[in-house]
């Protein structure tokens, strides 16, 4: 055996148990799933029964099923904006010469470092109906507002927690891609004329589309993949009135409170699909490759 073919099978070696660990906990998984939402799957009698499409057509006639979507597009285009304009601006501010003092930075990051069980938790403690929000609301305007229990507002409780967990987060993002902007181009504009909120808008924002792209692809993977959140919120239930039902918390319905495993892979593949295509989508409009060469 020649000199490069031991070197090729030592690089495969090394690989190895990385390779075999994606395959058995990933790749296998991913094609169970494919060949099982073709079936109607017991978990508790481990029977298969094969059903084609109907799997589909169940989840597409599912009223629950539409109000999960509602719920998670509704969550993805009111916290991805947000977290990430607020997470660039932060950032921002953090790069030029405005001094934060350091109590303000440390209570900043404090729920990056919390778990969203955690911070989940403290959330039905504030917004509960005898918590610190509802009572400071009830004293500033002499009426009490019910957040978790109405429909219309339990959903806006759990964006107002994602976005304060998740830009901390994001702004660390944004703060190194700032580190690479050339000053020059700050130098030019300002030779230009242009002040601190044109430079910020015509370099700053068209400088950091790499890092917007990556920090919009995750926020949206995060969000579309919400679950945990609502389950707690709603003891498990979407409500109130499924206004909190999301696509992973009906998938895990579906899974393990249905027995209907063949219908929560189904509609596990089209959430994926859905990831996907909105992540190609925002690709093309970001036209993220073709910033700083």
């Amino acid at each position: 055996m020649n000199s490069g073919h031991r070197q090729n099978l030592q690089g495969y070696s090394f690989l190895m148990p990385a390779l075999l660990t994606i395959m058995i906990f990933t790749l296998i998984p991913i094609v169970y799933a494919f060949f099982m939402m073709f079936f109607k799957v017991d978990l508790l009698s481990g029977t298969r029964t094969f059903v084609g499409f109907d799997n589909f057509s169940k989840i597409f006639s599912d009223p629950k099923f539409w109000a999960a979507f509602e719920n998670t597009w509704k969550y993805v285009l009111v916290v991805v904006p947000i977290q990430t304009i607020i997470a660039m601006i932060l950032a921002a501010l953090l790069n030029s010469k405005v001094h934060f003092s350091r109590a303000f930075l440390s209570v900043m990051f404090i729920p990056t470092l919390t778990s969203s069980s955690a911070m989940t938790l403290i959330f039905m403690w504030l917004f509960n109906n005898n918590g610190f929000i509802v009572n400071l609301y009830d004293s500033l305007f002499g009426s009490r507002i019910q957040f978790l229990t109405n429909p219309d507002l339990a959903l806006a409780v759990i964006m107002t927690m994602n976005i304060f967990s998740t830009v901390p987060h994001f702004m660390i993002v944004f703060l190194s891609g700032l580190q690479d902007i050339p000053g020059s181009l700050y130098e030019a504009a300002a030779i230009d004329g242009a002040n601190k909120i044109k430079q910020f808008l015509y370099v700053t924002v068209p400088q950091l589309m790499p890092i917007t792209f990556y920090v919009v692809t995750m926020g949206l993977v995060g969000c579309f993949q919400i679950f945990d959140q609502a389950f707690i919120m709603s003891n498990g239930t979407g409500g109130p009135q499924n206004s909190t039902l999301t696509f992973s918390l009906y998938i895990y319905q579906l899974a393990f409170n249905s027995n209907d495993m063949g219908r929560a892979t189904a509609l596990a593949f089209i959430l994926g699909l859905l990831i996907f295509t909105v992540t190609s989508i925002v690709n093309k409009l970001l036209n993220a490759d073709k910033i700083n060469g």
